[in-house]
């Protein structure tokens, strides 16, 4: 509503517009369909604004596929991705403990269907000697109550991997460094991820990424150099996928260092503020001012 309330102040002021896009309505109803929450009108409102900008950042290529389907012009359309602090996030620094199994698996981030914890826990029943550490949802002392916890916890009993998935709860951001460092390989698994940060912040640790074929995950996660990319919805693909890194501790290492490296090439928030401002001064056809590219 925000692009849409500007899109109206430039109009009637006479000055150029630009928009970032974080996620479209389109896409959130194909994939979620009943159980997208998003009003009724935001998909008209999104395609209102792409086509009144001047200038439209998207934060992926999918997402331009997906602009340009919408109607938006192709020369309007650049590609700004989202960042991560390769300070904050980065190989040094304290590890969280370990558990007793010889590998640890992590997934990260919030707690509903569509980020694919469910083929994570099928996944593991694949992966013996194993763990899968899920991070996120609500806080620790409210897990039980927890639909989507209820339901994941009930296919790792069923799958027979019960004793090996633990789920944390939501943590304090401060904490997920140290617990990103702690895995061997950290899975994003998600149905569909319009740009997903947690890839990044993985790299940024130097952990290698296991992930679906989808959205921004297509952009980030360079297979095979920094990680792997798997068909969604795929449980065998991605125990494969796993097995196949964890089989191999110089390739973990290999594409955990590559991860790393292309986060700082690519997706430090310094380079990301460059390139907006390069894009706001092309609308306003201005030279933009010095920046860092860190």
């Amino acid at each position: 509503m925000s692009g849409l309330a500007s899109l109206g102040a430039a109009r009637q002021l006479g000055l150029p517009l630009l928009h970032t896009y974080h996620a479209l309505g389109a896409v959130k109803r194909r994939h979620q369909r009943l159980a997208d929450t998003s009003p009724p009108e935001r998909i008209g409102c999104e395609v209102e604004v792409g086509l009144g900008c001047d200038r439209v950042i998207a934060t992926c290529r999918d997402e331009v596929a997906e602009l340009i389907r919408m109607g938006v012009p192709a020369d309007r359309i650049g590609v700004v991705p989202c960042g991560v602090d390769p300070d904050r996030f980065s190989p040094l620094g304290p590890s969280a403990p370990r558990g007793p199994y010889r590998y640890r698996l992590m997934q990260l981030g919030r707690l509903v269907p569509r980020k694919g914890a469910a083929v994570s826990v099928a996944a593991l029943a694949r992966l013996p000697g194993t763990e899968l550490v899920v991070v996120g949802g609500p806080r620790a002392d409210r897990l039980d109550d927890d639909p989507e916890v209820r339901r994941l916890r009930g296919l790792a009993r069923d799958a027979g991997v019960a004793d090996r998935v633990r789920f944390t709860g939501g943590v304090d951001a401060a904490r997920v460094p140290a617990l990103l460092r702690s895995a061997d390989v950290v899975l994003c698994p998600a149905d569909y991820e319009p740009f997903g940060i947690v890839p990044l912040e993985a790299m940024a640790c130097g952990r290698p990424v296991v992930a679906s074929a989808v959205g921004g995950q297509l952009d980030t996660v360079a297979d095979p150099a920094a990680g792997r990319l798997v068909p969604p919805g795929d449980p065998e693909a991605l125990a494969r996928a796993v097995a196949g890194l964890l089989a191999r501790p110089e390739v973990r290492e290999a594409c955990g260092a590559a991860g790393r490296r292309r986060v700082l090439s690519r997706y430090g928030w310094a380079r990301i503020a460059a390139a907006t401002e390069t894009a706001y001064c092309e609308v306003l056809d201005a030279e933009p001012a010095a920046t860092g590219t860190g």
